[in-house]
Parts: C-alpha cells; structure tokens; sequence
C-alpha cells in the first residue's frame, strides 16, 4: 500500500539531530530500507520535517520505519495511505458503480 509518512522535529531537536549526525543517519537507514519513491523536506509546524512517500508492504514494517523518528529524532510521525490519480479513479468507479 502507497503510504505518506510525515514528520516534524522541533527546532532544538532538529538543531541537535542535524549537528550530531542523527537526522542523516536516521533519513539514510530508512531510505536504505524502504526505498522510498519520493522525499520532500521543508518547515513543518514551525519546526524541521518532511514528508517521505513509500510502499507499506507489511504493517508490520510499522515499528521498524517510526521507532528511529521517535528515539533518535524526538519526531512527531503521522502516517497516512495515499493514492495515485489512477488510484482515485479506481475508487471512485468502485464506490459508484454503473
């Protein structure tokens, strides 16, 4: 399933997370594993963050993808399932079939 994960750091945090080496750590280990098809990083509620765009193959994987944003970043993470233009169509012929 096509997932958006977001995520928001405070500013001290942040600060914090960039100097020490944490926030590339963190962002590599996830790119490496999830292989995400797109990431984009800006201001979040007044703080850093990004929103990174995945496939969820397992619910499992859950634990393994947030547990670092939370324990090294002291991110807030919110994920959310996502569609395709595609996708929506899909949906929409479904909900009001013919």
């Amino acid at each position: 399933m096509q997932m958006m994960l977001k995520f928001h750091m405070d500013v001290e945090a942040g600060n914090a997370a960039v100097k020490d080496g944490r926030l590339e750590k963190v962002l590599g280990a996830t790119f490496e594993r999830f292989k995400p098809e797109a990431a984009y990083f800006t201001a979040v509620d007044k703080g850093r963050g990004g929103y990174i765009f995945f496939d969820l193959r397992d619910p499992s994987d859950i634990p393994a993808l947030c547990e670092p944003f939370f324990h090294e970043l002291n991110a807030d993470v919110e994920l959310a399932p996502v569609m395709t233009p595609d996708d929506v169509r899909a949906g929409i012929a479904k909900a009001f079939p013919k």
